[in-house]
């Protein structure tokens, strides 16, 4: 249709200017666009955001030295009550025609030993014939020899120049001490389900996450420690704890098979803190950089009827909407994550303007210049308090400025949209088309075609 400048009923030009803005905005506020009609464009700047509401670096914290995890190693084995020697007395402890016996231990760490049991009780001494009770708590296993052989010499039982008597370490005192891990993980299968119309696939896990396991120890004299309580029982705790060792003192039940002390530990903390004469140590396995952690070398040690508990760490998510993919995305336990690589990790868009706006598969390639890739981005933040606030990014100012790109925390709500002029970069882009085609053969014979397509 075409319009004469002349027509006296026609408006003046800057009239039709104003009335086609005005026509533009009622479109697009009717057509509900996000851009203008959507509360979260009203949020708080991310450079007006206090450093308190902000998320710590997990990158700051290093592994707690595990020497300090142990006991210092000693240079003498001192007997103590539980130990079991190995004594042979010729002609009193063993037949003098018939060679000591000699048991093999079932590990490396000790060497054969000669003679018949005889365990250190709980006063530190073992009984022997004819000379009776000798102490030998807190003795070496050379200076324990030389008593029993002084002992013999003072009863003239054997003579000076005429006797053997050999003592031999056959089987060191054990701690016993109950693990209760929750950081063993289960077996996990994944599924993918393709859509039947092409719309993209959805992926199913069933099982995974950690499951909790018991075992009772049984540690040797200076190995009771929690390093080797953690390295026999599976090693170090993985991501999936809490980073943090507790020690439940002295609870153990009469029957010692542990059975009472893991009903306790399962119970909560607050009825192990009211249990009398129960002490709780705590011992973090992560410290923050150039923070070291300290220690008491005296926690480390543990004693028989000792509770030693890994708890599993809860699982953490944040969550995308608008133009990113509705999704429910497990946070990283050992490193950052910025907004940026949460969008791309939502396959998101990008600094693309290509973008699929359909929220199935996330960003394509579009054909032609395409459209201006949204860049608004708010943040859905739970605070200390219970509320939230709405942190609003943008996304080209993120990518450029590390101060903007700010770390993503457990339970944020990611919320990409276009802001106002993307909008309605996009809508004029899609409601006003131009195509050209046309043919030239010759000064007589031309042709050509002119397509527009308006709201």
């Amino acid at each position: 249709m075409t319009c004469s400048a002349n027509n006296p009923n026609h408006a003046p030009r800057s009239q039709r200017g104003v009335l086609a803005l005005l026509g533009v905005l009622a479109a697009l506020t009717l057509s509900g666009c996000a851009a203008i009609t959507n509360p979260l464009a009203n949020g708080v700047p991310v450079h007006m955001v206090p450093d308190e509401l902000l998320t710590t670096s997990k990158e700051d914290f290093e592994q707690t030295d595990l020497t300090k995890l142990r006991q210092a190693p000693v240079d003498v084995f001192k007997l103590a009550p539980g130990d079991t020697l190995g004594v042979y007395v010729e002609g009193v402890i063993g037949n003098a025609e018939v060679p000591p016996p000699v048991n093999l231990p079932d590990t490396a760490d000790l060497p054969p030993s000669i003679g018949y049991p005889f365990p250190i009780r709980s006063d530190g001494t073992i009984s022997l014939p004819f000379v009776g009770s000798v102490k030998v708590a807190g003795l070496t296993i050379e200076e324990a020899e030389s008593k029993v052989v002084d002992m013999f010499l003072q009863k003239a039982i054997l003579r000076p120049k005429d006797y053997r008597i050999v003592v031999t370490l056959m089987r060191p005192r054990h701690v016993r001490v109950l693990v209760i891990r929750e950081d063993s993980p289960q077996s996990q299968i994944s599924l993918r389900n393709e859509s039947f119309i092409g719309l993209g696939s959805t992926q199913t896990t069933i099982g995974g996450g950690q499951r909790a396991t018991g075992q009772v120890l049984e540690l040797p004299a200076y190995e009771n420690d929690v390093l080797n309580a953690l390295a026999r029982s599976g090693g170090l705790p993985g991501l999936e704890s809490t980073q943090e060792i507790i020690i439940y003192r002295g609870i153990w039940d009469a029957a010692g098979d542990g059975a009472a002390a893991a009903a306790i530990a399962s119970s909560g903390d607050e009825q192990v803190r009211n249990l009398k004469g129960s002490r709780i140590v705590r011992i973090p396995l992560r410290s923050k950089k150039g923070q070291p952690v300290s220690v008491n070398p005296e926690d480390v040690i543990l004693q028989t009827g000792d509770i030693v508990t890994i708890r599993g760490r809860k699982p953490e998510f944040y969550y995308t909407g608008g133009l990113l993919p509705a999704s429910e995305t497990p946070m990283p336990a050992n490193y950052d994550l910025t907004v940026v690589e949460a969008v791309l990790k939502a396959r998101g868009p990008l600094l693309n303007g290509g973008f699929n706006a359909s929220n199935l598969n996330g960003a394509v390639i579009g054909a032609g210049v395409g459209n201006p890739s949204p860049s608004q981005l708010n943040v859905l933040r739970k605070l200390p308090n219970g509320q939230q606030i709405n942190i609003r990014i943008d996304l080209n100012d993120a990518v450029r400025d590390p101060r903007q790109n700010i770390l993503v925390q457990s339970e944020d709500v990611l919320v990409l949209q276009e802001n106002t002029d993307e909008a309605i970069s996009r809508w004029f882009s899609q409601q006003f088309r131009w195509n050209f085609f046309g043919r030239y053969l010759n000064s007589t014979d031309a042709q050509g075609t002119f397509n527009t397509n308006l709201p």
